[in-house]
């Protein structure tokens, strides 16, 4: 594939330029954090209910696609329960000895984030059990028959894991989770308050019906909305006077060519290979991804769940399959395809 996943304007996937950026954006609370109205009550409870009996919050693994906030509810969630936050990923730890370090310096009822938690070694997931069960670290000292283990304990914490792919994580490690929930798609009308809350803050003049369009073009994801919003205020400012209109958010959406629900020519060519190449499916994951250039794990991550929120593509016992919303889709698009897809 010509295009990476990673320079999409529609990519839900993280950007290092982008952290600060992500950072300025951020609400603190409960109360500042839009959507996920169920998830927020639910963690609330728990929350305040761990504060009132003066012990540390239950371990959380929060999944779901990529750009909805799971960072963010993480530091939340520390700042509601007034205790500090350690970050980190699944592939900065290494070693065992890494997460051991983490966890020894952690005081009372501390959160300790690991992102991408399905991708830590096995090792290093291993010394997670005693941890997360008992307060405790099991290290080995020595080598061979005079190998013995030393018990460490550690101050009470919590862990929070995130991840994209739950599927990829343990049976043993999930299951030592109190609290396991899903962060799931948010409504356009979040999308719009999310956007709303945004130009405030980054002083950006836009229009309810601009606000709208950029909402609706979003793939039902904040940080989506926060980078069009970025991008289409470029373009206000130097070809249409610094406001969002209606009529500016589309024709910017049309240079960045993302269509009127999101989608891109990286979407439209992952819909025609299965439609065109294959006969609408069903069709292999492995195969999709060979056809066009892509890994089979960025395509099940970042383009497929959209696709299926959308009802375009489904997922079968023998295969990726068309939907019939998907060929009107498309029947409607490929008349005079690239002068008219992206107006």
């Amino acid at each position: 594939m010509d295009e990476n996943h990673e320079e999409r304007i529609i990519s839900s996937r993280s950007k290092v330029e982008e952290n600060q950026y992500e950072v300025s954006l951020r609400p603190a609370s409960f109360v500042e954090f839009l959507g996920q109205e169920k998830l927020k009550e639910k963690l609330g409870i728990y929350v305040e209910a761990a504060k009132k009996r003066q012990e540390s919050l239950d371990h959380v693994l929060l999944h779901g696609p990529p750009g909805l906030g799971k960072t963010t509810m993480a530091y939340i969630i520390a700042r509601e329960m007034g205790v500090n936050i350690k970050m980190t990923s699944g592939p900065a730890v290494e070693r065992p000895g890494d997460l051991a370090a983490l966890l020894t310096n952690m005081a009372d009822n501390d959160i300790l984030f690991i992102d991408e938690i399905h991708r830590l070694q096995r090792s290093v997931e291993e010394i997670l059990y005693p941890a997360m069960e008992d307060f405790a670290l099991d290290i080995m000292i020595g080598k061979g028959p005079s190998a013995r283990s030393l018990r460490l304990e550690l101050s009470p914490f919590t862990l929070i894991g995130a991840t994209t792919r739950a599927g990829l994580i343990s049976s043993p490690l999930r299951d030592r989770f109190g609290i396991v929930e899903r962060m799931d798609f948010y409504a356009v009308e979040d999308l719009y308050q999310i956007l709303e809350r945004s130009s405030r803050l980054l002083g950006v003049e836009i229009e309810p019906w601009g606000a709208q369009a950029l909402a609706l073009a979003s793939r039902g994801t904040p940080r989506i909305s926060n980078r069009l919003l970025k991008r289409v205020r470029d373009f206000a400012q130097v070809r249409a006077g610094g406001a969002i209109t209606e009529e500016v958010a589309r024709e910017a959406m049309a240079v960045l060519e993302v269509d009127s629900i999101g989608l891109d020519r990286t979407d439209y060519l992952l819909m025609e290979t299965i439609v065109e190449k294959f006969n609408g499916g069903p069709v292999g994951l492995e195969t999709i991804a060979a056809a066009i250039n892509e890994e089979a794990g960025t395509i099940e991550e970042v383009y497929e769940p959209y696709l299926m929120k959308i009802g375009f593509v489904k997922r079968t016992a023998r295969g990726r399959v068309a939907t019939e919303k998907l060929y009107q889709h498309l029947n409607i698009k490929t008349e005079k395809f690239e002068q008219q897809r992206f107006d």
